[in-house]
C-alpha cells in the first residue's frame, strides 16, 4: 500500500493535505475536528500583533459563482485575520499540538512591515510548540489597506526584509505564503528565497468582485449597500494556482524551494496535478467550507489507491514528475499533427461539436451525412484545436489521435514530419532568419 505520509521541512504528517489558513482553522474547535477527520496538518488562521483585536464585518462575508447545478466553482471572502484575542489563539494551539503531536501545525502570521513587531510575535509564537510559521503575504484586502497582506506581498524588496527578519528571529521553519495579484510571481518567490525562506506557500486569494445586485446596485456581499472586492478562491482558481507553482517549481533561481501548493484543491485528483507540478504539500479551504472535514477521506482514499494503481509507492515518486514537462510556448512540437474521431457508437447526436466547430472555429465537422443527422470530422479543415472534445458531454466520444511521420495531413497537403521542430527555427519567425543570417 502507498506511503502518503509527508515531511515537509521536517514537518511530518500523515499526509500531504493539510488545511489552509481560513475561517476554518480560526479556533482548536474546529480544527480538533478536523484532525479527527483526518486531516494531516492545518494553518492556524493568520494571527496580528497583540492589541485590540482586528473588526470583523458584522454582516455576510461571501459572494460566490455557481454551476448550472449549483456547484460552488467560486467563493469571494472579505473576511479579515482572526479577530479573538492573541493569547486565546496562542493557548489553543499549544494545546491542540500538544494533543495531536503527530499532526502539522502551521501558524499564519501578519504583522506590520516593522522589525520590532516581527521581534514581538516570534517568541510568542515558539512557546506554543508549532512546527512553523507561515508569512501572510497575499491577503488582497481590509489588511493591504493598512499595509500589510499582499501590500507586502507585491513588493519583493518588502518580501525579503521581512523574510530575513524572521529569519534572524526565529527557529521555527518559514514559509512565504504568496499573493497571485502580481504580474510575474517568480519575483516574490525569488526575493524570498533570497531572504532564507525555508518555503513558499501559493496561491493566495484573488482580487474579484463575484457579483452586483441589479436592484440595489452594488457588488455582493453587501454590507448596508456597500460591497468591497474580496479574495476569490474555490475552484475556479485552479488552474491560475497551477500555473504559478508550475513557474516557481521550475524556475533555475529558485530550484529546489519546497512549495505547499493552494487554489482550488478539492479532489485527490487535484492534490495528485499540484504535487507532479511541484508541490510537496497542498492546503485546502474552499472545498472543507462546501462539503464539510470529511472530505478529507475520499482524497486519502483516492491518491492512496491511485499511487497504488500506478505503482507509486512514496509521495516522492510523484512530486515534481510533471515539472520537466512544462515549457514555454516557443518550444512546443510544431510538428506534432493531430485530428479529431468522433465515435460513432458513442455520439448521442446532440450537435454541440457541429455547433461549436461551425460557430466560432474550423468549420471541420459535418452536422448532416447522406442526407441524415451525422457527425463526422472533416480532416481537410481540422486543425486539431480539440474545442470539440471539451464541449462534447460523453467522455471519450472525441478523441484526438495524432497522424504519424510519413502520412499526409489533409489540411495542409504536406507529409508530417518525424522530427522535433519548434517556433525558436521556424521560418516565419522574424528573429529566427535573423538568427540563420
Amino acid at each position: 500500500m502507498a506511503d502518503i505520509r509527508s515531511n515537509f521541512l521536517g514537518i511530518k504528517s500523515p499526509n500531504p493535505f493539510w488545511l489552509a489558513s481560513a475561517p476554518p482553522t480560526d479556533k482548536a474547535y474546529n480544527v480538533e475536528r478536523a484532525f479527527k477527520a483526518g486531516w494531516g496538518g492545518v494553518v492556524w488562521k493568520t494571527l496580528g500583533e497583540e492589541g485590540p483585536p482586528v473588526v470583523n464585518v458584522n454582516g455576510p462575508r461571501y459572494g460566490a459563482i455557481w454551476g448550472a447545478d449549483r456547484r460552488l466553482l467560486g467563493l469571494n471572502n472579505i473576511e479579515l485575520i482572526t479577530d479573538r484575542d492573541l493569547y486565546v489563539n496562542l493557548r489553543e494551539i499549544k494545546q491542540v499540538k500538544k494533543n495531536w503531536p503527530d499532526r502539522a501545525l502551521v501558524v499564519s502570521l501578519m504583522v506590520p512591515c516593522e522589525e520590532e513587531a516581527w521581534k514581538a510575535i516570534l517568541p510568542l509564537v515558539e512557546e506554543t510548540e508549532a512546527d512553523g510559521i507561515e508569512l501572510n503575504f497575499g491577503c488582497p484586502h481590509g489588511m493591504s489597506e493598512r499595509g500589510m497582506g499582499s501590500a507586502v506581498g507585491q513588493v519583493p524588496e518588502y518580501v525579503e526584509m521581512v523574510v530575513r527578519w524572521c529569519k534572524q528571529n526565529t527557529r521555527m521553519p518559514v514559509i512565504t505564503k504568496l499573493t497571485p495579484n502580481i504580474t510575474d510571481v517568480r519575483k516574490p518567490a525569488r526575493a524570498a528565497y533570497a531572504g532564507g525562506t525555508d518555503a513558499v506557500s501559493l496561491i493566495n486569494t484573488i482580487n474579484s468582485i463575484t457579483a452586483v445586485n441589479l436592484d440595489t446596485f452594488a457588488p455582493e456581499p453587501t454590507i448596508d449597500g456597500k460591497g468591497s472586492h474580496g479574495g476569490y478562491c474555490g475552484p475556479a482558481v485552479k488552474p491560475i494556482a497551477m500555473h504559478m507553482v508550475a513557474d516557481i517549481a521550475r524556475d533555475p533561481e529558485t530550484a529546489g524551494l519546497p512549495i505547499s501548493a493552494i487554489g482550488g484543491i478539492t479532489t485527490w485528483r487535484d492534490a495528485a496535478e499540484f504535487l507532479a507540478l511541484g508541490a510537496g504539500t497542498v492546503q485546502v479551504c474552499t472545498a472543507a467550507m462546501t462539503y464539510g472535514f470529511k472530505i478529507v477521506e475520499e482524497m486519502v482514499d483516492g491518491l492512496s489507491n491511485w499511487m497504488d494503481a500506478k505503482g507509486h509507492a512514496t509521495l516522492d515518486d510523484i512530486i515534481g514528475r510533471a515539472t520537466p514537462n512544462v515549457t514555454d510556448w516557443q518550444y512546443l512540437n510544431l510538428n506534432y499533427v493531430t485530428k479529431a474521431r468522433i465515435d460513432q457508437d458513442l455520439c448521442i447526436k446532440c450537435g454541440r461539436c457541429h455547433i461549436a466547430c461551425e460557430d466560432t472555429s474550423h468549420q471541420a465537422i459535418t452536422a448532416m451525412v447522406d442526407g441524415a443527422r451525422r457527425f463526422e470530422v472533416i480532416e481537410e479543415e481540422c486543425v486539431g484545436c480539440n474545442l470539440c472534445v471539451n464541449v462534447c458531454p460523453v467522455e471519450g466520444c472525441i478523441e484526438m489521435v495524432p497522424l504519424t511521420a510519413g502520412s499526409l495531413d489533409k489540411r495542409t497537403g504536406q507529409t508530417v514530419a518525424g522530427e522535433y521542430a519548434n517556433w525558436t527555427t521556424h521560418p516565419n519567425n522574424p528573429a529566427a532568419k535573423v538568427a540563420a543570417e
